[in-house]
């Protein structure tokens, strides 16, 4: 691919603050994000935040094809020009916000004749809608297979870490529950335009194809973890007072009992586990007393 650089500059445009843009200007860094995805001449890929194409033409080149999502109408056109040029013709550029855009259509557009395979996402997410894409990705979770994301450094230490530590919180949580994460590589500020404030890590999801212990209701799952986390500061029983307004104070109280689950203790103390037998605890609560939560 022609250097960010020099793509920006031949059309007087500058990287947009306002889509979150830090553009891989390292061929070398890309391919190894890319080898490290695993990708096989079977796979359809859905990436995020195309940019100019440092992941989507290495990612082209091994995969049998590229969805390829931008927002930025810009960058969209640019991408097309340049993959046109170099004769790539299994990517399709799609000019919106991913999280507009249905996965679960793509996935059975794709592969609905080819049994049991899923999408694999590669991205370099945007900072200020990171969290956001991968609620998205948990959402359509039984379309994909796998997902190799760069994020900043700070991100992705919260999507990894364990009960106890600071980084802990809801995303962790939820992401942990459905999927394996794992650290693939780190990216040095250096190699982005422009250069930002932190380096970056790659991380690898893998979404279980099984759940050994499941939640009775997801939805409720997301609510639960939600609140527990709301107020980081307050006891279980405090912080998920506000999870309803049909369970008072007593009935938490017997849901965190049933959950064997201390009311003094604070969301970051509790692991997957245990924040799965709470929404249990919750559902059964729910059944016993309809309509209370």
């Amino acid at each position: 691919m022609t250097s960010p650089r020099t793509l920006l500059a031949s059309r007087s445009l500058h990287p947009k603050k306002q889509y979150g843009q830090n553009f891989l200007k390292d061929p070398s860094t890309a391919k190894m994000i890319v080898d490290r995805s695993r990708l096989t001449a079977e796979d359809i890929v859905l990436e995020i935040g195309a940019g100019l194409g440092a992941l989507t033409v290495p990612a082209a080149r091994q995969a049998r094809r590229v969805y390829a999502v931008e927002k930025d109408p810009q960058m969209a056109e640019i991408l097309q020009t340049e993959l046109t040029a170099q004769g790539i013709e299994n990517v399709v550029v799609i000019n919106k916000d991913i999280l507009t855009v249905d996965i679960n259509k793509i996935r059975d557009r794709e592969i609905k004749d080819r049994e049991n395979r899923k999408l694999i996402v590669l991205g370099n997410l945007p900072y200020n809608i990171s969290s956001q894409i991968l609620i998205a990705l948990l959402n359509a979770k039984q379309s994909i297979d796998r997902a190799a994301l760069m994020f900043q450094k700070e991100v992705a230490r919260r999507l990894a870490a364990g009960p106890g530590s600071k980084d802990y919180g809801r995303l962790s949580v939820l992401l942990q529950y459905s999927a394996d994460v794992k650290k693939l590589a780190t990216v040095g500020a250096h190699l982005f335009l422009p250069i930002p404030k932190v380096a970056s890590e790659v991380i690898e999801i893998r979404f279980r194809q099984v759940i050994e212990t499941p939640v009775a209701d997801e939805t409720l799952f997301s609510a639960v973890v939600k609140a527990a986390f709301s107020t980081r500061r307050k006891t279980l029983k405090n912080a998920l007072a506000n999870i309803s307004t049909k369970t008072d104070a007593e009935s938490i109280k017997k849901i965190l009992e049933r959950a064997q689950i201390d009311p003094g203790r604070r969301a970051e103390s509790l692991s997957v586990g245990e924040f799965v037998k709470l929404t249990n605890a919750f559902s059964a609560f729910a059944e016993e007393n309809t309509g209370a939560v």
